[in-house]
């Protein structure tokens, strides 16, 4: 291996799955400025929007994630596209 092309900051850090609130400590690089305290121990956290304990390939159950309005914002963009094409 290479030395000097590593990250030397690997720590452990939270990461919370904000779609149902499981959360895993993991080491990694990333910065946050968040916090979360798990067993009296404060560890960075990352906020996520899916994980495998939510992803649909992993569970198994069908689920539409549509963060901000995703799904909403595109169909309203290119509502007159889709109408246009239907005549």
């Amino acid at each position: 291996m290479k030395k000097g092309i590593h990250p030397e900051n690997y720590r452990l850090v939270a990461f919370k799955d904000m779609s149902n609130g499981d959360t895993f400590l993991t080491r990694s690089t990333a910065d946050t400025r968040d916090e979360i305290e798990i067993d009296g121990e404060k560890y960075p956290l990352i906020k996520l929007e899916i994980s495998n304990t939510s992803h649909p390939f992993y569970t198994g159950k069908m689920k539409l994630v549509d963060t901000a309005g995703r799904v909403d914002k595109f169909k309203n963009r290119y509502k007159k596209h889709f109408e246009d094409r239907s005549k």
